[in-house]
């Protein structure tokens, strides 16, 4: 897959299918509407989708962006994954905002990209003060002869498949409905650093990840996992939380893996299959801790 970050480089040599969006999460309804793209490609055409660097939010409004189901990388490797040619990855930033509505169907999209389909959703709006929608895609694109579907979004159980929903059920931690929608276990990926020590201390050596913080990551409580380093699925019970025990601290998400004793201090871990043990609580001392650490862990081997 072809990433290009600016259209400006971009010189069209074959006509383009092409989808956009935010692509958070690059969800079951995403994947359909890309399989759809992937089943029309021709000889001599590419498939592709239009994306942002970060949610369009995070320019617009940061302070109302929502966190993302996935990293940039996460999302770069999604969409691989999906087989498309050709990602367009942009920052959203003051000249995409300012783009009139007409200059981006027929400046970027025709003239410069050679768009000759495009589906979108069928909430689609773009353009400067958002003022495009997909009764003005279909009357301009069609006009070009560019094929254009607007797509009502994928249901699943009599409702919408969406980001935001998707955000909401892990919000609820229900992980099991939220790898139904994504297509693929919902994963928080993060660098091992080096943390306070006390997991060595109290039996139960843990590994701290370092996460972005645009990533959405479960609420605090205490989970079984499973625990993914260099391709190699591991049980493991993750914490997220803020040490109450021992008189708090910021939120961190530290892994213990049964029977890992190797040193990957730098190492990108990744957790998955998420399944909620208990509640984050605090214990009257050391030694109460230390019996729970036992149970989740029992409890977390279980649930295997």
């Amino acid at each position: 897959m072809r990433i290009v970050r600016s259209l400006d480089s971009y010189e069209a040599g074959a006509d383009l299918l092409l989808s956009i969006g935010v692509f958070d999460g690059v969800h079951i309804g995403h994947r359909s509407v890309l399989e759809r793209l992937l089943a029309m490609r021709r000889a001599g055409a590419l498939v592709g989708a239009l994306t942002f660097e970060h949610h369009p939010q995070a320019f617009l409004q940061p302070d109302q962006a929502p966190k993302s189901l996935t990293t940039l990388d996460e999302k770069i490797d999604l969409l691989a994954s999906v087989g498309i040619d050709i990602l367009f990855l942009l920052p959203f930033d003051e000249r995409i905002q300012r783009t009139s509505a007409h200059a981006f169907l027929e400046d970027v999209l025709l003239r410069r990209l050679r768009t000759r389909a495009l589906i979108v959703g069928d909430q689609w709006r773009f353009g400067e003060g958002r003022s495009g929608d997909v009764a003005l895609a279909q009357s301009v694109l069609t006009a070009h002869g560019c094929f254009f579907e607007a797509a009502p979004l994928l249901e699943r159980d009599g409702e919408r498949v969406s980001s935001s929903r998707i955000r909401e059920l892990i919000a609820q931690m229900q992980f099991a409905e939220a790898d139904t929608l994504l297509g693929s276990p919902y994963r928080v990926r993060g660098t091992v650093v080096l943390g306070d020590g006390r997991g060595h201390e109290l039996g139960y050596p843990t590994a701290n990840l370092d996460i972005e913080p645009e990533k959405l990551i479960p609420p605090p409580a205490v989970y079984a996992t499973t625990a993914w380093h260099k391709g190699k699925a591991y049980p493991s019970v993750t914490s997220i939380g803020d040490k109450p025990t021992f008189g708090g601290s910021p939120l961190t998400t530290e892994t213990y893996i049964p029977g890992f004793d190797a040193t990957i201090y730098g190492d990108q871990l990744g957790l998955s299959h998420w399944r909620f043990i208990r509640k984050q609580q605090r214990f009257d001392g050391r030694g109460a801790l230390i019996e729970q650490i036992a149970l989740d862990v029992k409890q977390a081997l279980e649930k295997r």
